[in-house]
């Protein structure tokens, strides 16, 4: 490698290393904030948090990685050009092709990574990710009782009008509802003037110390004669010992990967099994419901969508004296007459329906109505079911393509990035930080507008994945183009020469005004 290539790329590989750190590092906050309600007030541990956000950075990736590739290109190119770096390229015979060789060959590699990464690495995580969220929300929170409500803790909930003592152990005006496992209600009642908590500081066991009350237990009976007779027990205590178990009250595994997800802990080969897996189920899901559906409403056969030879002992049969009926509108030869035929695929529906009296008429159509009004809502029910069936069929085929557009993405926005650097002519972190979020923002809400587009059907999959690179790809050439011919970023001398042309010519017509030559 040559000492210029050399130069270039470890000045690019500097600046990507510092912007990706910070960014990382601003996404990592984000993401704090975003899962703090998930464990606040739940003494999970240090360890438990540092792994989980330790698996959050793959996931980071998608988002991170693109908007420092081109912040990083911005930044390096808008530096040499700033600093005349280039002009002593250009005056040496180094085209901007030449001088962006390396990094080329750099980026490229780097997009074969991404590939690599998003189809293993950020599957895995996102499978730690999704199983530590669901252990971590089955763990209660931290036991504290609150005055004046009651809490749950365990086997009972408990409500006290004041605490007091150290850790506000000594409680007043207790009231305690027992829970129990045959019957659902509040059935045991304890009431008592004061109580003290007690518990060793590894023990399981929570000791509550009742003084000065009453036992209340309602009694079951079978009749509410006798309920009425005999409504409850009561007994009154001085002191009264209440043990709780508290083993499996924070009892959660969390180690536990029993969470499966259907596309996001997927890689490609994974992918295309469970979309033509989800893909035929769909189908077939469709097409027996229309069936039944046709069936069920008698369609199926007026339509004759299952027109088959007519049997003499059918009872569709119908002899010469029907025929004579309905000759106005079907002629039959006579050389048919004993023939028997199927009136359904000769006669249309209305015409059998005015056949009927008016009364077998009108029963007929409330029949046909209430039949109409039992299926629509089952039919109401299976549409969004199948809705739902195929909103999870794109979000599988967009996971699918995403993890091909990502590395593409990165390309692209190296060739915006690094052409637009060196025509703004900007080093640092002022006017191309500005430039570079401008870019990914319409990079990011194009593609998140086409994904949620997508998901409903509006789009394909495929352009729910693509759209925002395919859209940058022609504004990579155009930049490339620009910049490789020493251009400014639009050229405006079009819309500019003929407007100045025509100040000059109003003010020497008009007002008589020329310049001074």
């Amino acid at each position: 490698m040559k000492i210029l290539d050399r130069y270039i790329l470890s000045s690019f590989i500097k600046t990507f290393l510092s912007v990706f750190t910070i960014l990382m590092f601003i996404f990592i906050l984000q993401s704090v904030w975003r899962f703090i309600d998930e464990f606040a007030g739940k003494d999970i541990d240090l360890e438990i948090i540092s792994k989980f956000l330790l698996f959050l950075l793959p996931n980071l990736i998608p988002m991170v990685l693109p908007l420092t590739i081109l912040l990083s290109s911005i930044m390096t190119f808008g530096s040499f050009a700033e600093q005349y770096e280039f002009a002593a390229m250009k005056s040496a015979g180094i085209s901007l092709q030449r001088a962006m060789k390396s990094l080329i060959i750099f980026i490229l590699i780097l997009g074969a990574v991404t590939f690599y990464f998003a189809n293993t690495v950020i599957p895995y995580a996102e499978g730690k990710v999704l199983n530590m969220r669901k252990n971590i929300a089955q763990v209660k929170p931290a036991m504290a009782i609150v005055e004046g409500a009651f809490n749950d803790l365990g086997s009972i909930n408990i409500k006290v009008s004041k605490k007091s003592g150290p850790n506000g152990r000594d409680l007043e005006d207790v009231i305690i509802h027992k829970k129990s496992e045959n019957r659902v209600g509040n059935y045991t009642v304890i009431k008592a003037d004061r109580g003290v908590i007690e518990s060793g500081e590894n023990s399981n066991v929570l000791s509550l110390t009742l003084f000065d009350g009453n036992y209340y237990d309602e009694v079951p009976t079978k009749t509410y004669q006798e309920k009425l007779k005999a409504p409850f027990v009561k007994s009154a205590f001085q002191k009264y010992v209440l043990n709780m178990d508290l083993s499996s009250f924070n009892n959660v595994d969390l180690e536990d990967e029993s969470l499966k997800h259907p596309y996001k802990m997927l890689n490609t080969s994974e992918l295309r099994i469970q979309l033509d897996s989800f893909s035929n189920n769909y189908n077939k899901g469709v097409d027996s419901y229309d069936r039944l559906i046709k069936q069920r409403s008698g369609l199926q056969r007026s339509l004759n969508l299952n027109k088959s030879k007519v049997q003499k002992d059918s009872p569709r049969q119908l002899k010469k004296s029907i025929t004579q009926r309905l000759s106005e509108e079907d002629t039959i030869s006579k050389t048919d007459e004993n023939e028997p035929y199927d009136l359904y695929a000769t006669q249309s529906i209305d015409s059998l329906f005015w056949e009927y009296p008016f009364r077998q008429r009108t029963q007929l159509f409330n029949v046909a109505t209430n039949s109409v009004n039992s299926i629509m809502p089952q039919i109401s029910s299976k549409k969004n079911q199948f809705k739902q069936k195929r909103i999870l069929l794109n979000k599988i085929e967009m996971s699918m393509h995403s993890k091909y557009a990502l590395p593409f993405a990165c390309i692209i926005l190296f060739f915006v990035g690094a052409p637009l650097g060196a025509i703004i002519r900007k080093g640092g972190l002022g006017l191309p930080m500005v430039i570079a979020i401008l870019i990914f923002l319409t990079y990011h809400f194009i593609g998140l507008f086409a994904s949620n587009t997508a998901e409903g059907g509006g789009l394909s999959p495929f352009l729910g994945s693509w759209l925002s690179t395919i859209i940058l790809f022609p504004l990579s050439i155009y930049l490339t183009y620009r910049a490789t011919t020493d251009q400014g970023f639009v050229n405006l001398d079009f819309i500019a020469v003929p407007i100045d042309k025509l100040i000059k010519n109003i003010k020497a017509n008009v007002f008589n005004i020329r310049n001074k030559k």
